[in-house]
């Protein structure tokens, strides 16, 4: 099942075809290019998909963040993982009118607590790409912490590991 998350500004929910269109404008952009994009079309649309599908397949996926005040979709928090990650990761993208909130550092708060409070997962990852330098700060605000010998989803990235609430 996929849980429905709330925090005390945000709902984190089941993506839905409605959310297509925003999230496939942010990946087809140069605003991707830390996740390895901008990307086509039919290659953000495997990755809706994906994220969707993590849920049956792992018990665990991506959520969308809506602002509970007004109901507008902020962006995605997601634990991704399968093949093309080497262990489980925390991810976040946050659309354009959204960053700068802390809107992400609390939809990852919320999702990370409950993949190890709820899940029991052991351990959390976030690959990011080095010049991401907001995504950095913001993993260090949840108190990740470099792990140099950890593989990453591209070799160049850096991998910091999540610790337990």
């Amino acid at each position: 099942m996929i849980p429905r998350l709330e925090t005390e500004r945000l709902i984190l929910r089941v993506p839905e075809i409605k959310d297509w269109p925003d999230y496939a404008q942010l990946m087809l952009s140069p605003r991707a290019v830390y996740m390895g994009g901008p990307f086509t079309t039919p290659v953000a649309w495997g990755m809706f998909c994906h994220d969707l599908a993590q849920w049956q397949l792992f018990g665990h996926g991506a959520l969308m963040i809506d602002e509970r005040e007004t109901g507008h979709c902020l962006g995605q928090v997601g634990i991704n993982y399968g093949p093309l990650f080497p262990e489980r990761e925390l991810g976040w993208i946050l659309y354009e009118d959204a960053e700068g909130k802390g809107y992400a550092c609390e939809a990852a708060r919320a999702l990370r607590d409950w993949a190890f409070e709820i899940r029991g997962l052991e351990t959390l990852v976030s690959y990011i790409d080095p010049e991401n330098t907001r995504s950095r700060r913001l993993a260090e605000r949840l108190g990740a912490t470099l792990d140099p010998a950890a593989p990453g989803q591209d070799p160049t990235d850096l991998v910091f590991r999540h610790p337990r609430p």
